[in-house]
Parts: C-alpha cells; structure tokens; sequence
C-alpha cells in the first residue's frame, strides 16, 4: 500500500462554475476527479464541505490511499480538451482553442478521437464554399475513429474501450433517403470530429473492422461508404463488369479496390502519369492522362471493344459529365458522387435517352450500410490507401495539400 498526497498538485483554476474537472495520474491510470460530486471510475462519493475527502479504492493490484483537499472557492473550473474550430473562412483562419471536455448525456457515447480523415467535403467546409451560412464557429472533418470512453445511461449497444467511428449523417440509420434524415451531417450541420474527445448518439456510431489502424479506420466514414454504394449498391458491378473511375482521390481508390474485390476490371483517368502508375500496383488494368489524352471517353469506348463501360464512378461533375455519357455502354450506369469541375461545354440530355443509362447521386450512405460495408471489408482483409498522416497541430497543412490536389487515396490527421 501507498499514499498519494494531491494537495499540493491542485493548482488553483478559475473561480465561478461548480462543474469542475481536475485530471491526475498516479502512476497506473488516468483517474477523472469531479470536484464536488467525486467519481473515481464509477465510485461515486457525495458532495463535502469538509477541507479534504479520504477515499480508498483499488487500481489494478494495487491499493491506493488519496487525499484530495477540497477548496470550493480556489479549484474551479474545467480541464479542457484541444479543438480545431472555423471562426472564420478560409484555412489560414482554423482556430486551434480549448473547450470543455464532453459528458455523455442519456443514449450518448463519448469518444476518444485518435484519428480523423479528410474529404474534399471538409476542404469546402473550411473555405466556406460548401455552406457560406454555416453557423460559427465549427468543428470541421466528418470523419473519424476512436475509442469508447464513457457511455450514458441507457447505453447497451458499446462500452468504454470499444473501437468505433462516427456516421456522416447522424439520422440517417436505415431505409432510402429522406430530407429529415439527412440532417445532422458531421463538421456540417453540427460539430464534426477534429478534436480530442466527441460525443454522438450511440445510434450515430459503428464498431470499426479490427484489422484496420486508427488512421485507416478514420477514412471510412465518407469516402468509403461513398464508395461502396456508387459501386455494390447503385452500380450493381459482378465478376466481368468494366468500372471506370475518375482520378485518384479518396473515393476513386476505394471504388477502385471494391471494383476489384467484386471481380470487375477497372479503368481509371488521371492526371498523373505516376499515380496511374501506383494506381496499377494496387489492381488497375489500364489507365489513361487526360491531360495527354483529353478524349479519355473514346478511349474508355475502345478499351472495352466499342461497346462501352458498365459503371461509371462519375466525380468530376459538369466538366465531365458529358465525356461520362459517351464513355458507358447502352443501358449502363453513371454513380454520381462529385462536383470537382466545372462545364466546358453545355449538357446534352440526348445520349442520356437514347442509350437509356441510369444517373444515380450519391451521397454517402446509412448506418447500415456502413455496418454492411465494414463486414465486406473484414471478411477481404481489404486495407484503406493513406497518402500522408498529419499530426493534429499540422491540421491546416492536411487541409492545403487536399487543396494541391497532390494526395493519392486518404489524407489522414492522428489527433492522440
């Protein structure tokens, strides 16, 4: 048996809210402290208005005897935790500041964030461009993966220790689409998951496949599930479908490796004849630069013998959506996922009809999908492609290369 004496380590904080935090270590563990309503990992001691409280408890094998001196008057305050914020558009303007460590309401999970990932989405967020009456300050970043905490009362479904990440939208949890439940998105409508600890609804998270890191789980959220649903869902792809994906960024990757785990043969654009290249050691059959070759739909037309591709992973937009209607086959598929680019020339809804293609939009996808999705992937082995991992000060040089356009599959931030 030991004794750790505190009082002397209990600096004061600032006067005014009884809801005070302290953070200590003896050594073993990280113990939480709640100054007037003490908790020690689920010990909880009634409020004191005595000089100093004596507890027991045990930590591991060992016996630990602590005094905490309670000073209502000099130990308030909070400890905090580190955020990214938008105070203001653009990324020189990401705030890095201090708030207050979560508790998990009723139904609520609190997580500890270890990883995040980021789309092009959250590029937009920042600059402002996505949403310009987006409320401020924001959390950005829609994606990422931690660990369980604390869980709130009525929690069954996750414990502390458990390995999750959030879903881009927090309503939407099964069935089609609907307005109502495309509200809520992450680093969007509410505070997203560029920070230390969150907390969501349990409903709003899913345990994450074991064989995958931190940083590789954080890129699923969004450019996965994207993925997934422009490639198994909507485009129907089975072994000898030809897919046609559009760069290498986040989605185009995963769509590339879901093409490929589904047995389809894959053509890709790009603009970089190196990454075609890398692009073909992870199972590209052919691809093409556009910036040599700007008819990459005639060439998508040759590949497969005049007749056309099956799917095509469309994220470009109205700059090239009109190659996209010449590059699939009569009665093929065009999953709309991106709007990276601008019309060069206008629409021409003829090739539409007369080849009758189906145009679906994309836009991430539901809880269960993503539940679906992660047991595709575990049972594959299949392991997310990460470009670059940022530590979590460098957050806005993550945010510049995104805008470079220089990354190759996932730019990954490691937060703790």
């Amino acid at each position: 048996m030991f004794a750790l004496q505190f009082e002397f380590l209990l600096l004061p904080l600032a006067y005014g809210s009884r809801n005070t935090i302290l953070l200590f270590s003896c050594g073993l563990t990280r113990i939480n402290v709640f100054i007037g309503n003490l908790i020690f990992h689920g010990l909880t001691l009634p409020p004191s208005s005595h000089t100093s409280i004596v507890t027991r408890f045990r930590i591991k094998a060992n016996a630990v005897r602590i005094y905490i001196l309670h000073c209502p008057r000099f130990f308030y305050g909070a400890v905090p935790m580190k955020v990214w914020q938008i105070s203001s558009f653009g990324i020189d303007n990401l705030e890095l500041n201090d708030l207050p460590m979560p508790h998990p309401a009723p139904g609520q999970v609190v997580i500890k964030i270890h990883a995040t990932s980021l789309n092009y989405r959250d590029l937009m967020m920042v600059l402002g461009k996505y949403n310009p009456k987006m409320a401020l300050p924001r959390i950005p970043l829609s994606d990422g993966a931690g660990e369980v905490t604390a869980v709130g009362e009525g929690v069954t479904t996750f414990k502390p220790g458990d390995r999750v990440a959030g879903i881009f939208m927090q309503n939407w949890l099964d069935g089609s689409p609907h307005a109502a439940k495309q509200k809520g998105a992450l680093g969007g409508d509410i505070d997203g998951m560029l920070a230390e600890y969150v907390v969501l609804p349990a409903t709003g998270v899913v345990p994450v496949p074991t064989h995958l890191s931190w940083e590789e789980a954080a890129t699923l959220p969004c450019a996965a599930l994207t993925a997934w649903n422009a490639v198994v869902r909507s485009g129907n792809v089975k072994p000898g479908s030809t897919v046609l994906i559009q760069g290498t960024g986040g989605v185009s990757i995963f769509a590339l490796q879901f093409a490929k785990m589904l047995g389809a043969r894959v053509l890709g654009t790009s603009s970089s004849d190196d990454k075609l290249s890398r692009a073909q050691k992870i199972g590209l059959d052919a691809g093409l630069n556009y910036r040599t070759t700007p008819d990459w739909a005639a060439w998508a037309v040759d590949q497969t013998h005049g007749e056309g591709v099956d799917l095509v992973v469309e994220v470009g937009g109205s700059g090239t959506f009109a190659q996209s209607l010449k590059a699939a086959r009569t009665g093929g598929t065009i999953t709309q996922i991106g709007v990276l680019s601008h019309a060069t020339e206008p629409f021409q809804i003829g090739p539409l009809l007369h080849k009758q293609l189906q145009v679906q939009g994309i836009y991430v996808g539901s809880r269960t999908e993503f539940l679906t999705m992660n047991q595709a992937i575990e049972m594959h082995g299949l392991k997310p492609v990460i470009d670059e991992v940022f530590a979590f000060q460098d957050a806005r040089k993550a945010l510049e290369k995104m805008e470079a356009g220089r990354h190759f599959g996932k730019l990954v931030i490691r937060v703790q």
